[in-house]
Formats: structure tokens, sequence, C-alpha cells
């Protein structure tokens, strides 16, 4: 699995104040899946990706910025 570095969702999700928890409730899953995507142990499906960038505010043109830079370990 790649591995992905989230820095810039977990930076917006504290910009609009969802913490984990409220935004897997938000989107329809559970905080674990939520945590587990966000260390690279589940990939985020397509739905939850779009469900995420709704809830906050991130433009479907950004959707690569914000889910899909690679870790600086992986070259």
């Amino acid at each position: 699995m790649e591995q992905y570095d989230y820095n810039k969702l977990l930076g917006r999700m504290r910009e609009k104040r969802f913490t984990q928890d409220a935004l897997a409730e938000k989107i329809g899953i559970s905080a674990t899946s939520m945590n587990l995507s966000l260390n690279n142990k589940r990939d985020f499906r397509q739905e939850e990706i779009l469900s995420v960038c709704d809830c906050l505010g991130i433009p479907l043109s950004k959707i690569p910025d914000y889910f899909f830079c690679r870790t600086a370990l992986e070259n």
C-alpha cells in the first residue's frame, strides 16, 4: 500500500474544528476507519474522499493535494 502524507488534510480539519471522530461520524464511517485511513493502514474510499471534501470545503480540484501526496520516505 502506498504511503500518503495527510498533514495538509489534518491541518484543514483543525482549521474547520473537526476531530477525527467528528469527521468520521459526519461522513458515515467509524472513528477506527478514519484513524486507520489517516495512518495509511486503510485506503480512503472514493465516496469518503468526496464527503470529506464537502464537509471541509475542499475544492474537488484540490483532492490530489490533500489525499495523494506521497510521504517524503517514498520516492
